[in-house]
């Protein structure tokens, strides 16, 4: 049953959906739980309910399919082939632990393991993404297969520097620098743009999915605070075939949930698919043009449907100890400090065709799905659609808390810099710099605060 939490003072009410066990069958009249009370290392691997019974194994296949490590010859198991030309991991939860978030190595001694570089040259394609480099396409390969030379590795080094808060705590930031190494296809131009990125975590996705377009245009259009403004992102939908908001990924530069999981596919794992027909080579790549595939598509349409569906029926922890009255104070002091501005506390999404139970559904994201400018220390300078250099999309905050108990080694912001919240919140720039200062200023006992409540989402 859903279950009302009692409002705070200045705070809007959550709806909390428990997740009961998932049934075998579901009626259609059940009340619909997208919150999950589960906090174990499974707190995200969690389903919505209700579910059908064709809809649950929808979810089993797909929950298979993103937990499968894929081959590259068909000779040993065809079903599990496709894997390369080129590639960087060989499986979804190589990066997605547990379908949690990634982490950036830390330091030049350590490989990516939970993260990828992206890159592009200055301007834009026709549809207005980012420009591939001919020999080494849109993301550098760490990995390729036998005739296949991978294209190069990736390393990290930090320059540390500390900042003073009031009341004397001083608290370490480690800024990233990325340097290339082993390039196989030739130099990279001085001019070349890359984005160091970890991979998100990808609960809640269906949700996010469900939130109306018109929504995040009021958003975008509803007065903010001091600098704070917010914009969508207009992108290229692969399947649309035209420019549609965008809301998935890092820029907010994907348009939906089945396009960024093809592109994940393709992009890491060089698996071809009806969105992304030829794969991850590069134009001028001519070995990995004339490798083998080991279908057409390798990702049948079936198969990318129940990853999706997977995805799209994930639930999202329920908010903890929300009546402990230190979780209380940080949830004042989190609007005090502008944070809900663009973490946004309450959305309600539309009608949702694909699966019922996610529609009209009051949620508690903390996010607003828009671009804001973060200031010149969090750019990459890299453009992408309508996304400047240093924009990007506010992260959803909601089962944040639990990060470190589904996976001991994460890492935040979009480039793993930041090793702890507060790191993440000091990193904070452009149009959440004033935000940023209060943090800074404020008393311990509200800093502690402000950071129990973030945990207790």
């Amino acid at each position: 049953m859903n279950r009302l939490l009692t409002s705070m003072r200045r705070f809007p009410p959550l709806v909390l959906c428990i997740l009961a066990s998932l049934p075998i069958n579901a009626s259609e009249s059940e009340p619909a739980q997208v919150l999950t009370t589960n906090t174990s290392r499974e707190a995200y691997t969690q389903a919505v309910t209700p579910l059908t019974a064709e809809q649950r194994q929808h979810f089993v296949q797909g929950r298979s399919l993103v937990r499968q490590s894929w081959i590259i010859s068909p000779a040993l198991d065809r079903d599990t082939a496709g894997l390369g030309p080129l590639y960087n991991r060989n499986s979804c939860i190589a990066c997605h632990a547990k379908n949690g978030r990634g982490f950036a190595p830390d330091g030049p001694a350590e490989s990516m393991r939970a993260m990828l570089v992206r890159l592009s040259l200055p301007g834009q394609s026709a549809t207005g993404s980012p420009l591939p480099h001919p020999h080494y396409g849109d993301q550098l390969q760490e990995f390729g297969a036998p005739g296949v030379i991978a294209e190069g590795r990736a390393h990290i080094e930090y320059e540390e520097t500390e900042v003073l808060l009031n009341g004397g705590e001083m608290v370490r930031l480690r800024k990233p620098s990325l340097k290339l190494s082993q390039l196989a296809y030739g130099p990279l131009p001085d001019d070349l743009q890359t984005s160091a990125r970890i991979a998100p975590a990808i609960y809640g996705m269906g949700l996010l999915e469900a939130i109306p377009d018109s929504t995040l245009l009021a958003l975008q259009n509803q007065p903010k605070p001091g600098k704070i403004k917010g914009r969508v992102n207009m992108v290229w939908g692969v399947e649309q075939k035209q420019h549609v908001i965008g809301r998935f990924g890092w820029k907010a530069n994907v348009a939906t949930l089945r396009e960024q999981t093809a592109s994940a596919l393709a992009g890491d794992m060089g698996l071809n698919s009806s969105l992304f027909p030829h794969g991850n080579c590069a134009a001028k790549q001519t070995a990995c043009q004339a490798a083998p595939v080991s279908g057409n598509p390798e990702i049948s349409t079936a198969q990318l449907q129940q990853m999706e569906f997977y995805q799209l029926a994930l639930a999202v922890p329920v908010p903890r100890r929300q009546h402990h009255p230190l979780v209380r104070q940080g949830a004042l002091v989190f609007r005090q400090a502008q944070c809900a501005a663009c973490h946004q506390p309450e959305i309600k999404t539309g009608e949702f065709l694909r699966l019922s139970a996610l529609s009209n559904q009051t949620i508690s994201p903390y996010t607003d799905l828009l671009l804001h400018d973060m200031g010149p220390d969090l750019a990459d300078n890299r453009a992408d659609f309508e996304a400047s250099g240093s924009e990007w999309r506010t992260s959803p905050l909601w089962g944040i808390g639990l990060a470190k108990q589904v996976e001991e080694k994460i890492g935040f912001l979009h480039d793993g810099r930041a090793r702890t919240l507060l790191e993440a919140i000091l990193w904070h720039g452009g149009e959440a710099e004033e935000s940023r200062e209060m943090v800074r200023q404020m008393t311990p006992e509200d800093r502690r605060a402000l950071l129990a409540f973030i945990e207790s989402l």
